[in-house]
């Protein structure tokens, strides 16, 4: 147990922050509650628990659940301010809709006026199971929950059912639920119509899918093409490959002399030409159209490429976004980041790197964490950790730019993978000493390999700080250290492996 020295007058604020300074969420939540023992008066505030929460969830792998719900039912009983994300949090971390739904509970009994956030969570969880075992219990949470005034059914709630719904080929019913977004008082949005257009176009109902581009086109009138284009190319794509070209040209020709908001493009308007073309030519003859055909806009560009990225069709995306940069606009970092993943995807990590390296530093853009993580794990998949570790120290160097916990995750586990053990322990240390604790997974790696190269000193120090952390090694782990104890004729390091047998029994 961590030696921890009170104050004369313990405030919330000073415990909430010897919470979080705890490596072993155990002794955070002994902390908590000897408290009130030590100091009569005092009583825990939303601040206190939601520190010891964040403990719970962060430092436990898989969450403590049942010391968690044990934790939200004291805060309703204290009549402490709940709050709506620490409870979508811990739903969102639990294994199983059954293991949410007595956190979900909780909420009706507590002071949080709203929890939309928690809503959200457990229907998505819901929607995450195959179609069979989630869509009834969602639809049941989603009838009993109509028109109160705790988790309104908005435009998000909604979209999550009409894509679960066309993802297990019901776009009729995904249609029904389409038609009473106005009977709860909003309004669909980009995300309901591009899932609904994909499930109609996927389950070859066209005509479905063009009255519902039909219904767009007061949206059109108002906003130009814009970044809805992506549900356009849906509808577009699926009629020239169904043999209905014809009819694309028509839609297509209309759709843009709607977006064009000015009278004298309207007058030198010319539809594009798709008859006697290959599918892949007119797929591409579609897109940039779509693009350059209309309102010229960042956001129409930006909603283009980053769905081309994605797709994967990385030639017509470049093509874009240099069209986009010579048209002088200025690419958002999610366009750089979509081409990153993009690239590493199809094994380019060099062109990756160097789109860090040298385009985003041409065009005045910052790289992020996230783009940082995305070459790095490129690196670590293609045997390049050694060279993945260069970007950590560079992200030092950056003003703003924090490595995550995921980015140290990523690093040590390439390491590892490449038998750089020494290595995979030296950015451990870097990690703990930011205070980001890994997971059980991360020590499992580093002490295994340890024991197979012949570091047993080293092996049982990091079996040290695992067990400081509250974390339990698998089975091979110990098996791992008992082979290498039982080979090594060092009695020092034999004494020092039984200390810790010793003192944590109930890890064996």
């Amino acid at each position: 147990m961590a030696t921890v020295r009170w104050p004369r007058v313990l405030t919330p604020t000073y415990l909430a922050q010897l919470i979080r300074q705890q490596k072993n969420p155990l002794t955070a939540l002994h902390l908590f509650q000897i408290a009130p023992l030590r100091y009569p008066s005092y009583r825990h505030n939303s601040l206190v628990y939601s520190a010891m929460a964040h403990q719970l969830l962060s430092n436990s792998s898989p969450p403590r659940l049942p010391l968690l719900r044990s934790l939200l039912s004291q805060m309703t009983l204290d009549s402490s301010p709940a709050s709506d994300p620490l409870f979508a949090r811990a739903i969102s971390s639990s294994p199983s809709p059954a293991a949410a739904l007595p956190l979900f509970r909780l909420l009706p009994l507590s002071n949080c006026p709203s929890w939309p956030l928690s809503f959200l969570a457990l229907l998505r969880l819901l929607l995450s199971l195959p179609p069979a075992d989630g869509l009834p219990p969602a639809l049941r949470l989603l009838s009993a929950f109509a028109g109160r005034l705790e988790a309104p059914l908005g435009a998000p709630a909604l979209n999550l059912l009409v894509a679960a719904l066309c993802r297990a080929r019901r776009p009729d019913l995904a249609l029904h639920v389409f038609a009473d977004f106005g009977a709860h008082c909003c309004y669909p949005d980009r995300d309901t119509y591009r899932a609904l257009m994909r499930g109609l176009c996927d389950a070859g109902r066209l005509d479905d899918a063009v009255h519902l581009l039909y219904s767009m086109l007061r949206r059109i009138s108002q906003k130009g093409c814009d970044a809805d284009v992506v549900v356009y190319r849906t509808l577009f794509h699926a009629l020239c490959a169904a043999g209905r070209v014809t009819e694309a040209e028509h839609l297509l020709a209309k759709v843009l002399l709607k977006g064009l908001r000015y009278p004298r493009r309207r007058r030198a308007f010319r539809p594009p030409e798709l008859q006697g073309r290959s599918l892949e030519d007119m797929k591409r003859i579609t897109d940039d159209t779509l693009v350059s055909g209309g309102v010229r806009s960042l956001a129409s560009y930006k909603a283009m490429v980053e769905d081309l990225y994605a797709e994967g069709t990385l030639r017509h995306a470049d093509k874009l976004f240099d069209e986009m940069i010579q048209r002088g606009f200025r690419p958002p970092v999610s366009v750089f980041e979509a081409k990153i993943a993009a690239l590493c995807k199809e094994g380019r990590v060099e062109d990756g790197a160097r789109v860090v390296e040298v385009e985003m530093v041409e065009r005045d853009c910052v790289p992020t964490v996230r783009a940082y993580n995305l070459v790095m794990e490129g690196l670590c998949k293609e045997g390049k950790a050694t060279r993945a570790v260069g970007y950590l120290d560079r992200m030092d160097r950056q003003v703003g730019c924090v490595a995550s916990k995921e980015t140290f995750e990523v690093l040590v586990d390439g390491l590892c993978s490449e038998g750089r053990f020494l290595e995979a322990t030296q950015i451990l240390e870097r990690m703990l000493r930011r205070r980001h604790w890994p997971q059980s997974g991360i020590f499992d790696n580093v002490i295994r390999g340890l024991c197979s190269s012949g570091r047993s000193y080293e092996a049982v120090l990091w079996l040290e700080e695992m067990i400081s952390q509250g974390k339990i090694p698998q089975v091979d782990v110990w098996t791992s250290l008992v082979s290498m104890v039982c080979l090594v004729d060092d009695l020092v390091k034999y004494s020092l492996f039984s200390d810790v047998l010793e003192r944590e029994p109930s890890y064996c």
